[in-house]
């Protein structure tokens, strides 16, 4: 494959002025290095660890809940959902194990680059909360807002935010965000780009950074563009398996390299891909701001506008999809409660499912029992419980489907199911519930179901849910956090999750439908806007 010459990194012992910074450096979308650019912050000195800097963080900001990103694969964190968990740590407690790893390491801070280590070490997390004393080199404050203009709800440590002076280069600068990285141990992120311009500043320790420009997207075999990592790159550079990605093998020939001392800052253009290695407690302040995306099409960035225009095709197209099956985007339909205020069943026998239940009054803290659901939620229970005994084999075709006791034994499911596929909301009656129900009324229907027939909701999700009933749930998953606080969410998602033995794998199992969905959709815009059909291809073409 043919590419050009490596775009060299821009280096500047002094930040330049900021008409200069416009028209030399970000308007030409290549990195530069700017030395000395953080050394008058406030953080540079309040923060050093060296100079009681974790005391000041302990003191300033140790009673708040951040979210860290605990791997399994530590050292490496890698972005994509399957592969972290996002979970709630006090920040006193982090500062805690930064404290407990410089005590165990010899060397103190004074630690240089070498080999990462590939010894993942198992996990261990339990209702949300962290069990740390065994895994302290498995955790990273990643991202970790300190300022975001799109979303002020999500912001965690505000309180540091007049130690970061905003360099005079980006004063003019609609800012998007502001975050916090901060590792106690060696790290190392995967390869990906980001969506908007990205100013690295270190703050104490040092990073090591790789960066590829966006016409090197081939060598570094992009994850799919329909797909909820599609800024990650598939490719484990530590250990490259050539025989998957042999393209792979040119890759570093366009890698430019930056190490970044504290007080050093990296500009990260928009479109750049870059993995990062942290040396043992690295403190670093990221600063995005909105590009000008369509101003200038430089052909060395034709490769992600060309994603990104893709994505937005795709998410029509998906919109598409639904409003063709008589789903308006922008209204959803409210689950219609009968005139009588009783859950309408039609057929008395069906009604039996649901008056035959004997319960012991269990409750979800905060939440109604089963028999204190209102109408409409009951209604969505019983029509979903029904439609799980329509679409998976049971293992025992005598027994009902569900018990007469909350003590009795649950849905049986069989290794071998049918899983309804369709992209057709008008074929789905499933994703079809789903969608027409109010957000508050099926969240109380799964709450219902996560308490009392826990089989029957896993059976749901792993063997019903189709393609487009997986992206109709993501979707009223959103209208749920959108219209309750966050600690209902978490309890509610606690509760949800709770009811599947496997909890990662109900979650790639939404995951992967809801890929299939965007995949159909994907190969759709393919076909409207390029004119490729997929599903055919030539002799002797690859």
């Amino acid at each position: 494959m043919s590419l050009e010459e490596p775009i060299r990194i821009q280096r500047f012992k002094e930040l330049p002025r900021a008409s200069d910074f416009e028209s030399l450096v970000e308007t030409r979308n290549v990195p530069a290095v700017f030395s000395g650019c953080t050394k008058g912050w406030r953080a540079f000195s309040k923060w050093n660890p060296s100079n009681g800097g974790l005391d000041y963080l302990q003191e300033r900001v140790g009673s708040f809940m951040v979210e860290a990103m605990l791997s399994r694969s530590a050292p490496i964190f890698y972005g994509d959902i399957g592969s972290h968990e996002r979970v709630p740590i006090l920040f006193s407690t982090f500062v805690g194990l930064c404290k407990k790893h410089i005590q165990n390491k010899d060397g103190g801070l004074d630690a240089c680059f070498g080999p990462l280590r590939h010894d993942p070490v198992g996990s261990n997390t339990e209702h949300g909360s962290l069990h740390l004393e065994d895994v302290p080199e498995q955790i990273y404050l990643a991202q970790v807002a300190i300022m975001n203009s799109d979303h002020e709800d999500r912001v965690q440590l505000e309180a540091l935010r007049e130690d970061v002076q905003i360099p005079p280069i980006l004063e003019a600068k609609e800012l998007s965000s502001i975050n916090l990285w901060m590792n106690n141990a060696q790290a190392r992120s995967s390869t990906h780009y980001d969506p908007h311009h990205n100013l690295l500043c270190i703050v104490s320790g040092r990073k090591q950074v790789l960066l590829w420009p966006p016409s090197a997207s081939p060598l570094l075999y992009p994850m799919p563009v329909y797909g909820e990592a599609s800024n990650h790159s598939s490719v484990a550079l530590e250990n490259p398996d050539y025989s998957l990605y042999p393209r792979a093998k040119g890759s570093m020939k366009f890698a430019q390299k930056a190490v970044l001392e504290a007080g050093d800052a990296l500009f990260i253009p928009e479109g750049w891909f870059h993995q990062v290695d942290s040396d043992d407690l690295t403190i670093a302040v990221n600063i995005w701001w909105r590009s000008k995306l369509m101003s200038c099409m430089l052909e060395h960035m034709d490769t992600y506008y060309l994603r990104r225009i893709l994505r937005r095709l795709i998410d029509k197209e998906m919109d598409q999809l639904l409003e063709k099956s008589g789903m308006s985007k922008t209204k959803v339909c409210a689950y219609k409660q009968p005139d009588n205020g009783k859950p309408d069943h039609g057929d008395d026998s069906d009604t039996l499912m649901l008056k035959g239940m004997k319960l012991k009054g269990k409750r979800f803290e905060g939440e109604n029992m089963l028999l204190e659901l209102e109408p409409a939620a009951a209604q969505v229970l019983h029509e979903l419980v029904s439609l799980v005994h329509s679409n998976v084999s049971v293992a025992d075709q005598q027994q009902q489907l569900l018990p007469t006791s909350i003590n009795d034994t649950e849905l049986g499911v069989s290794d071998e199911f049918e899983k309804l596929e369709t992209a057709n909301l008008k074929d789905d009656p499933v994703a079809k519930i789903l969608w027409d129900v109010e957000p508050q009324t099926l969240r109380n229907a799964f709450l219902a179901m996560a308490q009392n027939f826990p089989r029957t909701l896993e059976a749901l999700v792993l063997h019903v849910l189709s393609p487009v009933g997986a992206e109709v749930l993501t979707r009223k998953f959103d209208e749920m956090d959108q219209q309750t606080l966050a600690e209902d969410r978490n309890r509610f998602y606690e509760a949800f999750y709770g009811a599947f033995g496997d909890q990662s794998m109900a979650m790639s199992s939404i995951l992967k439908g809801k890929e299939s969905f965007a995949q159909q959709a994907f190969k759709n815009v393919l076909e409207k806007h390029l004119g490729v059909n997929p599903e055919s291809s030539k002799p002797g073409f690859r």
